[in-house]
C-alpha cells in the first residue's frame, strides 16, 4: 500500500497495526520500536516503520528522505531490525515444524479419510520435516562456525608474527620472478613457452553452460544461507559513511558487515597495482593464482612443463595464502571495517582483501558493495552475489535509470578495432599450424566481423588510408546495424560462447605482452564480399595474405597507447554481447571522424526494465532511496511497471525536513533591479542585459547574505561566459569586494584544494564577509558535497539545466518512450516528460547541497521566470516545493532575503 507522506498523522500506525494483526499471532505495535543511538525524529520513526512494512511484504520501495534527516540511520535500523526478527521467527518457525513432526507421528489417522490424499498429504509433510531439519543443520554449522572464528581470532597475533619470515621470501620470489621475465628478450623464448598462449581443443557450440567454473573468481555461496541485505550506492566514500553509521548503531556490535569491490580498490600486490589498467590488473591476478593452485598440485616428471612453472613463478601471489585470508576473513565478520581498513589490515596480516571478501560472504549480513557491482549481471555473479530471499537496498538513487543504462552501454572506437584486428591477425598467424579446426574457424570467424566494423567505419585496417571524407553522427536499430556492417548471419551468441570457454581474448593479451616488441602490419586487400558467403572465401585465403613484419615509430606506439588498451578485444567482446539484445532495447549509435581511430561506433541501452528485472524477481524486497527523488512517476513507468511489477506492489514514502519551516527561505524570482526578465533560454541567455542583470542580483545578494553562497551554472561553458562579460563589465571587481571569488575546477584533484581555500575564507578573523563558489550542475560540486551552516548559507541556481536536445543519444530516447510508453494524464508525451525530468533531478540535486541538519538554515534562489510555473515547481523536492514563493518584483525578494538574515543573526549571534 502506497504512503507518500508530507504532513503525518496516525494513518500509518492504523496501516502498520492493521497488517501487523494479519500475521500469525496478533503482535503488539509497541515491538516496532526501533532501536536507535539517540531518540528519533519524527520522520525517522515514520522511515522505520514505513521500510520494516515494506521488507515484512515483500514490496518495492521508493523512499525520500532529504539529506541531513538521518536517511541512513533509519534504513540501518529499521532494514536490521526486520532482519534480526525475521532471523528469530525463521529458527521459530523449524523449532515448532520438527517438534510438530514428533508429536504428529504418535497420533494415528482419524476417521475414514481416502488412503491416497492421507499418503500425499504425509509425504508432503515429511519432506517439509526433511527441509527444516536441513535448514536447523545448517543453522547450527553457521553458529558454531562463527563460535569458531571468535576463538580464531584471539590466537591471530600470534599466527602472524610467524608467517611474516615467509611472506617476505614469496614477496622477494614474486618481484624476482618478474624482473627475470621483464628482462628476457623474445629471442630466449622456447616455443613450448607459448602453450598457455594456445586455447585448448574446442569441442561443441551446444555445451550447456556448466557452473561457471570460473577461473575468475571460484566463489561460491554454496552450504548454508544468510538471508542478507545488499546495499550500494554511488561511491566509495557513501559506502565508508554507510559502514562508520552502522558501527554507531545499536546493531554495530551483533552484526557481519563485509565491504566488497574490485581489484583497483582491494588488491596490495604492488606488481598488481602499478599495472594501469583494471583489466590488466585481473589478467595479472587470475595468473598468479592459477600459479599459486599450479604449485599445490602434485609434481609432473615432464621437465618441459616443470620448467614453464618455474618461469611463471610457482609460488604465485604472495597474499594469497589460505592461512593469513582466513584469519582477515574472520576480523571482517567479527569487527564492522569499511574497505580501506580491510585493506590495512590486509597488508598488514599479508592476506589479500579481494579474495578474502569475496569468501567470506556466505556468512555475511549485511554486504556493502557500488552500483555495478550488484547492476551488471556477469559481475554479480561473478562476485557471488545471490540475490533469492534477500533485500536489496540502493541509495542515492535519483539518477538510477541513467546508472543502468550507463552500466550496459558500450562505446568502441576505430582505434581499438584496428589494434585488436591487427594483433588477433598476428596471433593467428603465428599460431595457424597448433590451432585446433574449431578454434582456427573462431578465430576468423572475430577477425571477419572486425573486418566488417572497421569498413562499416569506412576505413582501412592498414595504418596507410585510415581517413574517412565524411564526418557525421547518426543512429541505427541492432538489426539494421547488422544488416549495414554486413555480419547479420554470424551467429554471435556462439562466438561469445567461444570467447568465454577459450578465454581468447586474455589468451590474445598474454600474447601481446610477450611479443610488444614485434608489431604487424596488416595488408589491406579490398573485400568486395560480405556476409557468409564473403566469410567462406575468407577461410579459403591461401598464404596470399599472409602478414608482413614491421616495427611502428616510437611517437605511432605513444599515440596509439593513449588511445587503447594493452589488447582492446577483451572490451570489444562487450559490445558483441550488447548486439545480443532485443531490437527494440537498444540503438546503435555510429560516430564517423575524419580519422579512423578517432571515430565511434556506441550500443545505446534504451530499456533499463530488462536488465533490472532479475534484480527485481529475484530479491525478496528491494527499495530505492535518496535525498531527492522527485519526480518518481519516471521511477514506476520505466523501472517497476515496465519489468512487471503492479502499483499494489510498489511503496511509497516521501518525508519532510527535520528543520522548522522558518530555516528556510526558497523563492523563485521572476526579474532583476531592472526589470529585466530573467530568461535563460538557450536563445536568450547570452543577452548583456541579462548577464548584467544577473550580476547585479548576484552583488546585492551577497551583500545581505553572511558566509559562503553557492551558485550552479547550467554548465562549464556558460559559467565561463558569465564570468568573462562580469570581469569585462566590472561586476566582478564589485563582487570581489565582498566576497571572495572561486570557481569549481575542471580536474577532481584540484576539488579538494578548491574547497578548502573556499572553506577557509568563511572562517572567523579572515578579512571580509564570506565567499562564493561558483559552480556547473552536473559538475563535481553537486552531488556529494557538504555545503552545512556558513558554507553555504544561500545556494542560487541560475536557469535551468536542459541537456541538449540535439543529441543524437538524447533524441531517440525521447522518440523510444514516445513509442513504448503512454502519455500522462495531462496528454504529455513520456519523451517531453522525460527531458524534463533529467532537467529537474539535475536541479533538485545541487539546491539540495544546503540545509544539512536539523539547526542549519538558508535561502535557495532559482533564478528563471520558469520556475514560477506549477509544472516545474511540482517536481521541486516536497520540502522545497511546499514553501517555495514565487516573486514577480525585485524589491520584495530582497526584503525577503534581508529580513529572513536579519532575525537568524538575532537568534543566532556570533
Amino acid at each position: 500500500m502506497a504512503a507518500i507522506m508530507d504532513e503525518f498523522d496516525d494513518e500509518d500506525d492504523d496501516l502498520l497495526a492493521s497488517f501487523i494483526e494479519e500475521g500469525e499471532g496478533v503482535q503488539e505495535l509497541e515491538l516496532l520500536d526501533f532501536p536507535f543511538p539517540f531518540k528519533p525524529y519524527d520522520v525517522q520513526k515514520k522511515f522505520m516503520e514505513n521500510l520494516y512494512l515494506c521488507l515484512e511484504k515483500g514490496q518495492v520501495g521508493i523512499f525520500e528522505s532529504p539529506t541531513g534527516t538521518g536517511k541512513s540511520l533509519s534504513l540501518i535500523c529499521g532494514a536490521l531490525k526486520w532482519l534480526k526478527e525475521y532471523q528469530e521467527k525463521q529458527k521459530k518457525e523449524l523449532e515448532e515444524l520438527i517438534a510438530e513432526e514428533k508429536t504428529s507421528s504418535s497420533e494415528g489417522a482419524s476417521g475414514e479419510m481416502d488412503w491416497i490424499a492421507a499418503f500425499v498429504e504425509k509425504k508432503e509433510k515429511q519432506e517439509s520435516v526433511e527441509r527444516a531439519k536441513e535448514k536447523w543443520k545448517e543453522l547450527e554449522k553457521q553458529e558454531s562456525k562463527l563460535l569458531e572464528i571468535k576463538k580464531q581470532k584471539q590466537n591471530r597475533k600470534r599466527k602472524r608474527d610467524k608467517s611474516d619470515d615467509e611472506f617476505e621470501k614469496l614477496l622477494k620470489d614474486a618481484q624476482t620472478v618478474n624482473k627475470d621475465q621483464e628482462v628476457k628478450g623474445e629471442g630466449q623464448e622456447e616455443s613450448q613457452d607459448d602453450e598457455d598462449l594456445v586455447p585448448e581443443d574446442y569441442h561443441s557450440d551446444e555445451e550447456v553452460r556448466k557452473e561457471e567454473e570460473s577461473d575468475e573468481e571460484g566463489v561460491s555461496d554454496e552450504g548454508s544461507h544468510v538471508t542478507r541485505i545488499y546495499y550500494c550506492s554511488r561511491t566509495h566514500s557513501q559506502l565508508a559513511q554507510f559502514v562508520r553509521e552502522i558501527i554507531k548503531s545499536p546493531y554495530g556490535s551483533n552484526t557481519r558487515v563485509l565491504s566488497l569491490g574490485s581489484r583497483q580498490n582491494m588488491c596490495v600486490n604492488d606488481e598488481v597495482r602499478k599495472l594501469n589498467s583494471l583489466s590488466m590488473m585481473n589478467d595479472m591476478c587470475l595468473d598468479l593464482q592459477k600459479n599459486k593452485s599450479k604449485g599445490t598440485e602434485k609434481k609432473e616428471s615432464d621437465e618441459a612443463v616443470q620448467k614453464k612453472r618455474k618461469k611463471l613463478g610457482s609460488n604465485g601471489c604472495p597474499f594469497y595464502k589460505q592461512e593469513t585470508m582466513e584469519d582477515l576473513g574472520n576480523q571482517i565478520l567479527t569487527e564492522v571495517t569499511d574497505m580501506e581498513q580491510i585493506v590495512i589490515s590486509g597488508r598488514r596480516m599479508k592476506a589479500c582483501p579481494y579474495y578474502t571478501s569475496r569468501l567470506s560472504l556466505p556468512l555475511a549480513e549485511v554486504v556493502v558493495l557500488p552500483y555495478n557491482i550488484l547492476l551488471h549481471k556477469a559481475m554479480r555473479e561473478a562476485s557471488g552475489i545471490r540475490l533469492e530471499g534477500n533485500i536489496v537496498l540502493i541509495d542515492e538513487a535519483h539518477n538510477l535509470l541513467e546508472t543502468i543504462n550507463a552500466v550496459y552501454s558500450v562505446m568502441i572506437t576505430g582505434a581499438q578495432l584496428s589494434k585488436a584486428h591487427s594483433q588477433l591477425s598476428q596471433y593467428e598467424q603465428r599460431f595457424r599450424s597448433r590451432l585446433k579446426a574449431k578454434n582456427l574457424l573462431y578465430v576468423k570467424q572475430i577477425l571477419f566481423v572486425l573486418n566488417c566494423l572497421l569498413r562499416f567505419l569506412e576505413g582501412r585496417t592498414d595504418n596507410k588510408k585510415q581517413r574517412s571524407e565524411k564526418s557525421e553522427s547518426k543512429v541505427l536499430t541492432v538489426n539494421q546495424f547488422l544488416s549495414d556492417s554486413g555480419f547479420d548471419n554470424i551467429n554471435l551468441f556462439k562466438i561469445l560462447q567461444y570467447c568465454r570457454k577459450s578465454q581468447i581474448s586474455k589468451k590474445l593479451n598474454g600474447f601481446v605482452e610477450k611479443y610488444a616488441n614485434c608489431e604487424v602490419q596488416i595488408a589491406d586487400k579490398p573485400k568486395e564480399n560480405v556476409g557468409i558467403s564473403g566469410f567462406l572465401k575468407e577461410i579459403a585465403q591461401t598464404k596470399e595474405n599472409l602478414v608482413e613484419e614491421t616495427q611502428t615509430t616510437d611517437n605511432t606506439r605513444q599515440s596509439e597507447k593513449a588511445v587503447v588498451m594493452r589488447s582492446p578485444l577483451a572490451h570489444i567482446e562487450g559490445f558483441f554481447a550488447s548486439l545480443t539484445s532485443a531490437d527494440k532495447d537498444g540503438r546503435i549509435v555510429l560516430t564517423r571522424h575524419t580519422l579512423l581511430k578517432e571515430s565511434t561506433l556506441k550500443f545505446l541501452q534504451m530499456n533499463p526494465a530488462v536488465h533490472f528485472k532479475d534484480v527485481l524477481s529475484q530479491a525478496r524486497s528491494v527499495v530505492v532511496a535518496g535525498g531527492t527523488m522527485q519526480p518518481v512517476e519516471e521511477f514506476k513507468q520505466q523501472l517497476f511497471y515496465a519489468a512487471g511489477i503492479g502499483p499494489e506492489n510498489i511503496h511509497e514514502y516521501s518525508c519532510g525536513h527535520v528543520i522548522p519551516s522558518d530555516h528556510l527561505l526558497a523563492l523563485a524570482m521572476k526579474s532583476g533591479p531592472l526589470g529585466v526578465d530573467f530568461d535563460f533560454t538557450f536563445s536568450s541567455r547570452e543577452n548583456s542585459a541579462l548577464l548584467n542583470e544577473l550580476g547585479l542580483v548576484i552583488s546585492n545578494v551577497c551583500n545581505i547574505i553572511p558566509g559562503g553562497v553557492v551558485c550552479f551554472f547550467p554548465s562549464y561553458k556558460y559559467q565561463h561566459l558569465v564570468y568573462q562579460h562580469w570581469n569585462k563589465s566590472g561586476i566582478l571587481a564589485k563582487l570581489e569586494k565582498k566576497k571572495k571569488i572561486f570557481q569549481e575546477p575542471k580536474l577532481s584533484s584540484q576539488v579538494e584544494q578548491v574547497l578548502g581555500e573556499y572553506s577557509k575564507s568563511i572562517q572567523k578573523g579572515v578579512k571580509g564577509t564570506g565567499a562564493i563558489l561558483l559552480c556547473v550542475v552536473g559538475g563535481k560540486m553537486s552531488e556529494g558535497i557538504n555545503f552545512s551552516d556558513d558554507l553555504g548559507r544561500c545556494v542560487i541556481m541560475v536557469g535551468m539545466p536542459y541537456p541538449n536536445i540535439m543529441s543524437p543519444e538524447l533524441q531517440e530516447k525521447m522518440q523510444y518512450l514516445n513509442s513504448n510508453f503512454p502519455k500522462d494524464k495531462d496528454g504529455h508525451l513520456p519523451g517531453q516528460i522525460h527531458y524534463e525530468n533529467l532537467c529537474m533531478k539535475a536541479v533538485n540535486q545541487s539546491i539540495g547541497r544546503a540545509i544539512r541538519h536539523s539547526q542549519d538554515y538558508a535561502t535557495i534562489l532559482l533564478l528563471d521566470k520558469r520556475y514560477c510555473r506549477e509544472s516545474v515547481r511540482s517536481k521541486l523536492p516536497t520540502w522545497i516545493a511546499k514553501d517555495l514563493q514565487r516573486m514577480d518584483k525585485y524589491g520584495p525578494s530582497m526584503a525577503a532575503i534581508s529580513k529572513f538574515f536579519q532575525r537568524k543573526c538575532s537568534n543566532n549571534p556570533v
